[in-house]
């Protein structure tokens, strides 16, 4: 079994880094996302402060385009970030893909022979999306939503440092739940992809037998098959997705609590000149905008659980070693008057069985029918 280190430096060596430089211009473009995001909180202090509280027409113009303005980077530049990681996340599946084909094509009929064919669909499908997943959607949440709320925690600590320490106590706790999350979605997504296996498996064999169906009239006796291991994938996928969507009661009850004490200590600094009411409005914004990118960062870990879960099939399958080789130093086939001879041949389905075939001798002349 690979372990989690080696599967990563694995991932980055044979397939990411090659487009290491379109990642980083989805870096910098995450950078974008995170300034604007940011700028969008900031602009509610001067906005509140001039316009409402001191009634200062001179801004009336400029708070409102500068705006606008943000949120338009910030959606251009979310545009740009995610369509370059799907450009990079299509082209690290085609490679995977290739590499397990290619492995495939050339290895042992004894592997082939153990592992149905339905199998092998399954993790060229199902499992290299997962991984997919892992090395384009997982890390560009790593980087947009780490900049972007880091780039909130700055305002929230310009607004108000004691504000924020308070805010901030919402992503260990957030960490916490993911991680014991993101373990429970690692087992369940192997459940998944092996009950995905024996779906494929059971649509190769049905299709390739469609005819004996027919002529046996087992239609209803295939129908129940199919209900049955439908069925089964449908719950085990039902089961990730339930474990995905726990986090929103966690975030939503998190965020509440934060937000009610945020509103009580926040009623005391205001009441006693500590802090403006332009500033909480500022840092409340903020707050509230962090929020999104807590909760995809909270649920990275599921997303890497589940590719590295992947990884650990399709790996061995691309690495595997055929026991049958060609000889460098074999003799060249030397046929003589079309004659072929076989002396003390011996032949094994698989090394470690006895032999089926031991010590043949054959000799077949050439012009003749043997």
């Amino acid at each position: 079994m690979i372990n989690r280190k080696e599967i990563f430096k694995r991932l980055y060596k044979d397939y990411s880094k090659s487009y290491l430089g379109k990642m980083l211009l989805s870096a910098l473009f995450s950078v974008f996302v995170a300034g604007s995001t940011s700028a969008i909180a900031w602009l509610l202090d001067p906005a509140i402060k001039k316009l409402f509280l001191e009634k200062d027409q001179s801004l009336i113009f400029v708070i409102p385009i500068a705006i606008i303005f943000a949120f338009t980077i910030k959606g251009g530049s979310l545009y740009f970030a995610k369509a370059t990681m799907i450009s990079v996340g299509e082209e690290i599946k085609k490679k995977l893909q290739f590499d397990m084909v290619k492995s495939l094509i050339k290895t042992d009929t004894q592997i082939i022979d153990k592992k149905h064919s339905g199998k092998f669909i399954s993790n060229i499908t199902y499992d290299v999306t997962q991984i997919t997943n892992l090395l384009s959607h997982a890390i560009l949440i790593l980087f947009k939503d780490t900049l972007t709320l880091i780039g909130l925690l700055f305002v929230m600590f310009t607004q108000n440092w004691k504000l924020a320490l308070i805010s901030i106590i919402m992503i260990p706790l957030a960490s916490i739940s993911a991680r014991t999350l993101g373990k429970r979605v690692g087992k369940v997504t192997t459940e998944a992809q092996e009950k995905s296996g024996f779906l494929t498996t059971y649509l190769v064999e049905l299709f390739k037998n469609h005819k004996l169906i027919k002529i046996f009239q087992k239609e209803d006796f295939e129908n129940i098959r199919a209900d049955k291991y439908l069925s089964e994938l449908k719950d085990k996928q039902k089961k990730i997705q339930t474990v995905f969507v726990r986090m929103s009661p966690i975030m939503e009850t998190l965020t509440g609590i934060m937000i009610a004490i945020l509103i009580f200590y926040s009623g005391k600094l205001i009441n006693s000149g500590q802090i403006e009411i332009n500033n909480f409005f500022s840092f409340l914004a903020a707050m509230m905008l962090a929020y999104q990118p807590v909760r995809a960062l909270s649920t990275l870990n599921m997303v890497i659980n589940q590719g590295l879960s992947a990884s650990a099939r399709i790996l061995p399958i691309i690495d595997q070693k055929n026991k049958i080789t060609n000889i460098e130093s074999a003799k060249s086939l030397s046929i003589d008057k079309a004659e072929i001879k076989f002396n003390d041949l011996n032949f094994s389905y698989n090394i470690e069985e006895a032999k089926t075939l031991k010590n043949i001798n054959l000799q077949f002349e050439g012009g003749k029918m043997t």
